[in-house]
């Protein structure tokens, strides 16, 4: 002890460090040390250059940090003397080290990170000699607990334990005890760290203790592994004869194992027993067969599908309806019907706690959200989303599978979707059902008829499962632009919600709170660096894109986004569009306003419903010389060519063609946008307008449209889409229509804010439509009037006259004609004479 506090007092106060992984050096203590990085290589290398070659070994607090900095070592180490050391090819350096005396570091200099070294400037640690009872105690008893320790851990020789025992000095007892004992580097460092004799000891005495009841765990687990082992092995040994066996007499080693997969699945995955029997049998048969022949492979695939499918996994419903109500408000905005249709079906499965899945279908025009809607749905009531589209699908083995009998057979594209959902009650969604055709290879609408109706969903058979599956907890969505593309027999299993048009107002919400955010975002813009003023987007729905969605919205507001962010870009702060400058970012409008305004003679607005939603329809009649022929343009259906001739005969039958000669007169009606095809029999009123305001030379009233079909009497017959057509005509300017009173309950379904602002006039019969359409009707009906009443009297007048005439011209004709005949007679007799 006496000579460490006189080496303390010739070491020096500042000298190189080293950081050491994994190790906590001690006083006395020799360590081989590899150093690799670069300012450990420049630490040692400063130490060697110096006459007593000393440096201090401080350990690191995480062994797996390459780089420490200097709060991730410990500020305790042991000054130590390089005995050895010896330079590799790579640059790396091998020394031996011998630790000198404990010192605590007072601060640390110099750029690690630069691989410049550490100088650690010191304090040693006075170690004071104990002999007292309590110390002598103590070694005793971590001698004896320490040789306990070896011999149970079997990590040092009895004779390194006698050689402890001579050891007379406390401090270097439990030094040489830590170094050798394989525990954490931080109970290491504790040790390191206490000064004092008798708590050094009384730590290494706990540590011994803790690591010795440690290893007792440690042998018994032992024990029972190697029992285990033991036990395993003979089972190893004797199935590895069996498969010896096996594999001499039928060469079905692996294949056997496949089988028996297969058979513990159907107990894991849960088949119902009808699935499972069946499955059963397919191993059996499976089992009897070559195992690389072709109808096994068949057998295997079919066996894979059976039992992958989802029999009994479902996804627990979110019957929150705060929370759902949320979510579908966040993703869409309006679309009422189909949200309460969702929250009520909530409502009942909270209150019932089973309820099959209901079988929606949202028709309506394109882009206003429905497939998104689906989406919104499923995240809403936590079930996972499936998608199929329709579109274009001729082949019923789309949707029910092909039988196994055809080579590369699978199952239908139902049986796939829940299979890849991995859940038997997901939101599966039917896209553009109106679109399926039909040919050779059957009709997909017949084989949706089972699929879709509640009563017998619950046993649904695909072809190549050929096992009932139930789908009757499928929340099954279709999605249509037209319901008249979907049968009847299948429309009547669905239970069908109406999405209608949006309104202006409608979208400039949604532009405000959904679009332009989105497109921004897309684009890299930050709010508040692009401002679309309200005029704008008016002027954009308005002569840009006219449709009852939002989807082409969405696209024009996205060449929006990409010409400001060019703008941003090039150094433009904010960007702000106006009405004004609106055509610099979308260039010339696409759609002139001018269908309303241009009613005249001859000339009237009507309203159509089309898949995308409603539109004004322009009709325009002209009379040319002729020889009484009825020339129809504008690519029309047979229908609408009906309505023409009864509209035009309705017109002669009250007389409103008064001074035109028919027999010698042409006419023609023309519906504009001759590349569209168009039918339907709810133009008949327009059409009879325009004829009568034709004939009679009055003008059809400005920002006027109307719709309904009219019979050759006049009567007003009701029509369909009234929604879409009076959004139609809101978008277009029309302050006043036209239509049937049959119609009437429809129009409650009409925005409340679009009534408002339209005049809605019901009526009955075409004698109440022309006084409301055509400018100065009432004069020219008194007019027509007057002079029929005059003709009247004429007539009954000419009636009195004439019988008195052709009595008198009668006799004169029978004379005339006997004469002739007596003439003729005696030319003929003449005639026989003379031969």
């Amino acid at each position: 002890m006496e000579e460490i506090k006189k080496m303390t007092l010739s070491l020096p106060t500042v000298v190189p460090a080293v950081a050491i992984r994994d190790v906590v050096m001690f006083p006395g203590m020799n360590l081989p040390l590899s150093v690799d990085r670069s300012k450990s290589v420049a630490a040692v290398e400063l130490a060697l250059n110096t006459p007593e070659k000393y440096i201090l070994a401080v350990s690191q607090k995480e062994a797996d940090q390459d780089d420490p900095k200097a709060d991730d070592i410990y500020h305790f180490g042991v000054i130590a003397r390089i005995t050895q050391n010896l330079k590799m090819p790579d640059g790396s350096l091998k020394v031996f080290l011998q630790g000198l005396a404990r010192a605590r570091v007072l601060k640390l200099e110099g750029n690690p990170a630069a691989g410049q070294a550490w100088f650690a400037q010191v304090e040693y640690i006075e170690e004071t000699e104990d002999d007292s009872p309590v110390v002598q105690a103590l070694m005793r008893k971590v001698l004896d607990a320490f040789d306990q320790y070896a011999r149970a851990s079997h990590r040092m020789a009895v004779e390194g334990v006698s050689f402890l025992r001579q050891i007379s000095d406390g401090s270097r007892l439990a030094d040489t005890i830590a170094s050798n004992m394989m525990v954490k580097t931080a109970q290491r460092q504790e040790i390191l760290e206490a000064v004092d004799i008798k708590d050094r000891l009384e730590k290494i005495l706990k540590l011994i203790a803790s690591e010795a009841e440690i290893i007792k765990l440690e042998n018994k687990i032992h024990n029972q592994v190697r029992a285990q082992i033991e036990k395993n092995q003979k089972e190893y040994y004797l199935n590895e004869q069996m498969k010896a066996i096996q594999k001499e007499l039928s060469q079905k080693d692996d294949f056997q194992k496949e089988l028996d997969a297969m058979r513990a699945k159907i107990k894991k995955n849960g088949l119902p027993k009808h699935a499972a029997e069946e499955a059963k049998k397919e191993i059996d048969r499976l089992a009897k067969m070559q195992p690389f022949s072709p109808e096994a492979t068949v057998s295997r695939t079919y066996l894979d599908w059976l039992l992958n499918m989802p029999w009994n996994i479902t996804t627990q419903d979110v019957l929150d309806l705060k929370k759902a109500r949320e979510i579908l408000d966040e993703d869409h905005f309006g679309l009422e019907k189909p949200k309460e249709r969702v929250l009520e079906y909530l409502a009942v499965s909270k209150l019932t706690h089973s309820l099959r899945g209901p079988i929606l279908c949202f028709a309506g025009a394109p882009g206003v959200g429905k497939t998104s809607l689906a989406k919104s749905i499923a995240r809403a009531i936590g079930r996972k989303f499936v998608r199929m589209s329709l579109g274009g699908v001729r082949d019923e083995s789309e949707i029910r599978g092909h039988r196994r009998t055809y080579i590369g057979s699978m199952p239908g594209r139902i049986i796939q979707g829940l299979s890849k959902a991995k859940s038997s009650n997901p939101v599966f969604l039917l896209d553009e059902i109106d679109k399926m055709g039909s040919d050779w290879r059957g009709d997909p609408a017949a084989a949706l008829l089972e699929l879709l109706d509640p009563e017998q969903n619950k046993e649904f058979t695909d072809h190549f499962l050929d096992v009932p599956f139930d789908v009757s907890k499928v929340m099954f969505i279709t999605t249509a632009n037209s319901l008249a593309g979907i049968p009847s027999t299948l429309r009547d299993r669905l239970e069908i919600i109406d999405f209608d048009g949006y309104t202006e107002y409608e979208k400039h919400d949604i532009v405000d709170k959904y679009l332009l955010p989105k497109q921004m975002k897309m684009h890299g813009i930050k709010e508040g660096a692009l401002t679309v003023s309200h005029d704008a987007v008016a002027k954009l729905m308005r002569d840009y894109v006219r449709e009852a969605g939002v989807r082409n919205l969405d696209r024009e507001i996205g060449s929006i986004c990409r010409k400001a962010a060019k703008k941003l870009v090039e150094g433009a702060k904010k960007v702000t569009v106006t009405k004004e400058n609106l055509g610099d970012f979308l260039g010339v409008p696409k759609y002139a306003n001018f269908a309303t305004e241009e009613n005249g003679v001859g000339i009237a607005t009507g309203l159509a419903w089309t898949s995308v939603g409603g539109e004004t329809l322009s009709i325009e009649a002209s009379k040319l010389p002729g020889k009484g022929a009825l020339i129809l343009t504008g690519m029309l259906g047979n229908v609408m060519k009906e309505s023409v001739r009864a509209a035009l005969t309705y017109a002669r039958s009250r007389g409103y063609g008064k001074g035109t000669d028919f027999d010698k007169t042409d006419f023609h009606v023309h519906f504009p946008e001759g590349a569209v095809p168009k039918d339907g029999p709810s133009a008949g009123s327009v059409i009879t307008t325009a004829l009568t305001s034709l004939l009679t030379g009055i003008p059809v009233k400005k920002h006027l449209a109307m719709t309904g079909e009219v019979t050759i009497t006049g009567r007003v017959l009701p029509v369909g889409g009234i929604k879409e057509k009076f959004l139609a005509a809101y978008r277009e300017g029309v302050k006043t229509i036209l239509y049937p009173h049959t119609n009437a309950k429809d129009v409650s379904e009409i925005p409340e804010r679009v009534r408002k602002e339209l005049t809605l006039i019901p009526v009955k019969h075409m004698d109440e439509v022309l006084p409301l359409a055509l400018e100065g009707w009432k004069e020219f009906e008194a007019k027509l009037n007057k002079h029929a009443s005059k003709k009247t009297t004429r007539s009954k007048k000419a009636v009195v006259k004439k019988p008195s005439k052709k009595i008198a011209k009668k006799p004169a004709k029978k004379a005339v004609k006997k004469a002739a005949k007596k003439t003729v007679a005696k030319q003929r007799k003449k005639t026989s004479r003379r031969k």
